[in-house]
């Protein structure tokens, strides 16, 4: 019944949001036009005024945001690339294959491998026999089992669509919180417990959540590279103890009435030839990624071979090919077009120079950024979010001259944007626990602005030295 009222309010808010979304951003696109923007270039001048557009098409939702990014590319190639209607004088324009490219970014071959190992699971159950596993040692006890779904969910979340994660653990637990009295508060703390452990999960490694992906992809375009086993040393150790603090407060906040829950453990895996091969190239990229400083292939490579094999062996279909997630790649796409614009056409420096920003203490200005990811991500889709910030805030850290290093602040937008988990809204995860009928939005607010500011107080204090170990300082 809640999925169908939430369905209803966004297609009343939609029917004035949408056409006053798209009349804002058409008027903001050309609006930078007819100013004389001091210390601008054309080239810049053109350029604000598509950030100002994507800004606004990616708040309201005006037109799809995958269909945001197709048109943030579109409108680079014809404003501020060698191919320009009327190419822009006093710099020298990029080609305008450099936007064309983001399509085809190695970010975005990494995050298709995640999504390759996503769908394969789904499709031989993979997921949900693991979880079926995975759950037995953790017996009856309702505190045990709540923390073995939150451990599995968080694990898969790492490797997988933290989407997909949460609907096939939501398919495990519902069934058992169907036979638990309506009283019982352990309902809202099991549907809880997912989407926040999948949110946790994550931020542990590149292909978790398109934040991340985001980062990696923008920290390589600026010379700044960070391997997949980089970011997990930091991301991974917080996410763990982050975890366990969320299953500490859901415990308290949501008790069980009784002591012992009864969960549906029997597996079977598929056995077929296919299948085999699935688990297989799974278990090979999961390996590859982890031991990419010894064999030194890059983790987008890694996945774009399983991409390959899966396909030349025919374990993936054309059928299976259309359930990819697509828009999410063009999405992510757009942002790092986005950040190649911004950068090329000089916005960048102005953007950061009206601002004294020396003023400000430098761990106070990353704090800051990772806050407006979170707030920003709270309301809207956290992609967009950080395809919004991260131009400004690699900008900030790149030319701002102030020691601030890239790969921190990068990887402080995302975290600040997956930690945004308090409304329906917030993430997809959030979401399907909502549709569930069994959460309510203040419950959700409750646990995710503590996971939320909790978080961000853990990765700002662990963080910044694990990264200076890795030689980022």
């Amino acid at each position: 019944m809640k999925a169908l009222e939430f369905a209803s309010m966004k297609n009343v808010l939609g029917k004035w949001v949408r056409p006053v979304g798209v009349a804002v951003a058409a008027m903001l696109l050309v609006l930078p036009w007819f100013l004389d923007i001091d210390g601008l270039s054309e080239s810049g001048t053109r350029m604000l005024g598509v950030f100002l557009m994507a800004i606004v098409l990616w708040v309201t939702e005006a037109i799809p945001l995958h269909a945001t990014a197709a048109l943030i590319i579109l409108l680079e190639i014809l404003l501020i690339s060698d191919q320009a209607f009327d190419v822009p004088s006093g710099t020298e324009p990029p080609p305008f294959t450099v936007f064309f490219g983001a399509l085809a970014h190695p970010v975005i071959m990494l995050f298709l491998g995640g999504f390759f190992l996503a769908e394969g699971s789904a499709k031989f159950s993979l997921d949900r026999n693991i979880a079926r596993v995975m759950l037995r040692p953790f017996g009856t006890s309702w505190k045990a089992i709540m923390l073995g779904l939150m451990v599995i969910t968080a694990g898969l979340s790492m490797f997988m669509s933290n989407t997909a994660t949460t609907a096939t653990l939501m398919a495990v637990v519902l069934p058992v919180l169907a036979t638990l009295d309506k009283a019982d508060r352990l309902r809202i703390g099991m549907a809880l417990a997912i989407p926040v452990a999948a949110n946790i999960g994550g931020m542990g490694t590149p292909v978790g959540t398109p934040p991340n992906a985001i980062a990696v992809g923008s920290l390589a375009d600026t010379g700044n590279p960070v391997s997949f086993v980089q970011w997990m040393v930091v991301a991974v150790p917080v996410s763990i103890v982050l975890l366990f603090i969320a299953w500490y407060a859901l415990t308290r906040m949501f008790p069980s009435t009784g002591g012992e829950l009864n969960v549906r453990i029997d597996a079977t895996f598929d056995s077929s030839g296919p299948a085999w091969i699935f688990y297989g190239v799974f278990i090979a990229t999961v390996v590859l990624w982890l031991t990419e400083p010894i064999h030194g292939m890059p983790s987008s490579v890694v996945g774009f071979l399983a991409v390959a094999v899966l396909l030349a062996t025919r374990v993936f279909s054309g059928r299976d090919l259309q359930s990819i997630q697509w828009a999410v790649l063009w999405l992510v796409a757009g942002g790092i077009a986005l950040g190649i614009g911004v950068g090329s056409s000089g916005l960048d420096e102005w953007l950061v120079g009206n601002v004294d920003w020396t003023s400000i203490p430098t761990g106070l200005i990353v704090i800051v950024l990772a806050v407006v990811a979170l707030l920003l991500s709270t309301v809207i889709s956290n992609s967009a979010a950080t395809n919004l910030l991260m131009p400004i805030g690699l900008s900030l850290a790149i030319t701002g001259g102030l020691g601030l290093n890239p790969v921190i602040v990068a990887f402080f937008i995302a975290i600040g944007a997956s930690l945004a988990m308090a409304l329906p809204v917030s993430t997809p995860p959030n979401a399907i626990a909502y549709s569930t009928g069994t959460v309510t939005t203040r419950s959700m607010a409750t646990i995710g602005l503590i996971v939320g500011v909790v978080g961000l107080i853990l990765f700002a204090v662990v963080a910044p030295p694990l990264w200076s170990l890795l030689g980022f300082s």
